[in-house]
């Protein structure tokens, strides 16, 4: 039997590769006949997974991390008619039976049937139905012939499989983010955040054919790699208020399309620097996003947050200006992401050479024994998307 090994929550800030059980196609007792299992090509370090092992949430140790995940199929259920051992695929992080009312309305990211808790299930994710996680050697994926996107030519995917990795979440995440915000040809677009998913959304508006993307940052490095691809940017470390330096690129303070890619981690800045104001990004969308626009929030807020400074932040209760938000008619879009919708166009506009996604990015492979290492330049802000190898299969 092969040995596996995988990427562990150990406790606040801390994360161990260890040896852990090889998957079996099984759920619980009973054999799962519908699932695949996995040689993992490509697996990368989310900022959700940021959130769990800064302790921000109600994650066990010992949780296998990791739901981005692209991989071969080594193994196949009986029930398994159209995925074949060899295929190369990308894995949606959002796991779905593809039969309960949701999936048939292609809500894939609140599936009703694979999480005994609550809708919606993912891998290597608190609450989140207790999935093993991806960031490891081999892996399980149930309802495989539902779930998983085949790449048409296995040679020409690992020429692209930086991009490609990208299928599982960041990329479906990011575009998602810019299609409910209303992005489309001509629109303004201002991305809070220039992390992964809000340099994935600004290469989304962009594809999508926005005239200005905005993204505003408290990061310098991360901005720079914004503006690398054609981005404007703000740095909101300089003292002038957004909507000023909104007017300085656009002639007005206000924006068509707002995209939260930040989360309830927000930090303040101007007067109210340092301190973290989980709901400054909610509150600063209603008021530079014009009447009638609307505001997506793709980045992460959670039910529960223990490390939370204000004990209602702690149960996922922030102080929004709700009625601005009201009297400007603005429309919020919220939750996961459903990865489905959107991965099959997304896999053909990186095949046919429509979007750089990895260099929008910036991805760094490691191996699987530098995760660690992975996990805390991707917390200290580095302008990098950490792509793990844990069998040296690319080229790089």
């Amino acid at each position: 039997m092969c040995k596996n090994h995988g990427v562990s929550y150990v406790g606040p800030g801390e994360v161990e590769v260890l040896e852990i059980d090889y998957p079996k196609l099984a759920l619980g007792d009973r054999k799962c006949e519908h699932g695949v299992i996995l040689k993992i090509v490509a697996t990368n370090i989310c900022g959700s997974d940021q959130h769990m092992v800064r302790g921000r949430t109600t994650a066990e140790k010992g949780l296998v991390l990791g739901h981005e995940i692209t991989g071969e199929v080594i193994e196949i259920g009986r029930d398994v008619e159209f995925i074949k051992k060899g295929d190369l695929v990308s894995v949606p992080f959002n796991i779905a039976c593809g039969r309960c009312d949701n999936c048939k309305k292609g809500l894939t990211g609140i599936c009703l049937n694979v999480n005994g808790d609550r809708p919606g299930a993912a891998y290597g994710y608190v609450d989140m139905g207790g999935w093993i996680g991806g960031q490891a050697e081999y892996v399980m994926v149930p309802y495989a012939d539902f779930n998983l996107l085949k790449f048409p030519d296995k040679d020409q995917a690992m020429e692209k499989i930086l991009d490609l990795t990208m299928l599982s979440d960041i990329l479906p995440t990011g575009f998602h983010g810019a299609v409910m915000a209303g992005v489309t040809a001509g629109s303004v677009v201002y991305i809070a955040g220039a992390g992964p998913v809000g340099l994935a959304a600004a290469s989304s508006c962009q594809l999508l054919g926005a005239a200005v993307v905005i993204v505003g940052d408290l990061n310098e490095q991360r901005l720079a790699h914004a503006r690398s691809f054609g981005c404007e940017t703000i740095n909101l470390t300089n003292g002038i208020p957004v909507q000023e330096q909104i007017a300085m690129i656009v002639g007005i303070p206000e924006v068509d399309c707002f995209i939260d890619c930040v989360g309830f981690e927000a930090s303040g800045h101007g007067d109210s620097a340092g301190k973290e104001m989980p709901a400054i990004v909610l509150n600063q969308a209603m008021a530079i996003t014009k009447a009638g626009g609307q505001i997506s929030i793709p980045g992460l807020y959670v039910t529960e947050d223990p490390g939370a400074k204000e004990e209602s932040a702690k149960q996922g209760s922030l102080k929004i200006r709700f009625g601005l938000g009201w009297a400007k008619s603005h429309s919020f879009h919220t939750g996961q992401t459903p990865v489905m919708k959107y991965h099959k166009q997304l896999m053909n506009a990186i095949l046919h050479d429509k979007i750089d996604i990895a260099k929008a990015v910036n991805v760094e492979v490691i191996s699987l024994q530098d995760a660690a290492k992975g996990y805390a330049a991707f917390d200290s802000g580095v302008a990098k998307k950490f792509v793990i190898d844990p069998h040296g299969l690319i080229a790089h």
